[in-house]
């Protein structure tokens, strides 16, 4: 080729051309295809989990304990209707408990006193801080809770202290042997025990309806909550002193769940 005619390339060279693809610290290209045979086919890739399945745990029911001292068992009666009436309140249990005897047996046996059901055991202060709601039942005493009831309330002195029972809701139910034997004062006088507590006193007003109202026949019970004529001890509740006793149990049940909630 004549001068400055410059250099022609060779059509049997193949012409240089610049590599910039990025590759790794072995040269390799990092775009490169991955070979066939390095991959896993799907069985191997997909790791099968089993489904677990979730079993749901059941849920605690909330408690009202019911705590009584019934000495010819009037009080009693009321109390058994009023767990009735706490269980039929989806998701609330009433549990029955009686409050130690401060009498000797002998002086119980001079009373007439019948014997204690042995399938409700005695409450002990350290486990009232457990419950989410409470109702005290017991007769009166010119006018205030019997001496025995009384006595337990005493003993809790040192939850007092420590404030455990602080914001707890409560309620009364009670036995008189009169009319004008204190169905209203004998709750009344004891609202003292749960102000000291913090307590939340919680009466049933007039939520009973009509049976509120009815004059045909004797009734105890009152808007502080429910109660029973005794007598002189030989007269059973009646039908419509235990149905009040069972809707002070919902009542209270309701109230529970609707704090709770």
């Amino acid at each position: 080729m004549g001068k400055g005619g410059g250099c022609v390339p060779s059509k049997k060279k193949a012409p240089h051309v610049i590599d910039d693809t990025p590759r790794d610290g072995t040269g390799a290209s990092r775009n490169a295809p991955i070979p066939v045979e390095d991959c896993a086919d799907d069985a191997d890739v997909t790791t099968s989990t089993p489904i677990q399945e979730t079993v749901p745990q059941p849920v605690a029911k909330l408690k009202i304990l019911i705590v009584f001292y019934s000495m010819y068992g009037h009080v009693e009666g009321l109390a058994k209707r009023m767990k009735k009436g706490v269980d039929g309140v989806d998701g609330v249990e009433g549990v029955l408990y009686r409050v130690p005897e401060t009498l000797p047996i002998q002086v119980l046996e001079q009373m007439r006193a019948p014997s204690k059901d042995e399938g409700i055991p005695e409450i002990t202060v350290a486990e009232l801080p457990a419950a989410d709601g409470l109702l005290f039942g017991f007769p009166t005493r010119y006018g205030c809770m019997a001496a025995q009831m009384k006595a337990f309330f005493d003993s809790t002195g040192q939850l007092w202290k420590e404030q455990k029972l602080a914001g707890k809701p409560a309620g009364f139910f009670v036995g008189t042997g009169t009319q004008g034997g204190g169905q209203e004062t004998t709750a009344w006088t004891a609202i003292t025990q749960l102000a000291h507590h913090g307590m939340l006193f919680v009466p049933i007003g007039y939520t009973f309806g009509a049976g509120m109202f009815k004059m045909d026949s004797i009734r105890g019970g009152s808007p502080y909550g429910a109660g029973v004529f005794a007598g002189d001890g030989s007269r059973e509740p009646s039908e419509t002193e235990l149905a009040l006793a069972e809707h002070q149990g919902k009542y209270m049940a309701a109230v529970v769940k609707r704090l709770r909630s």
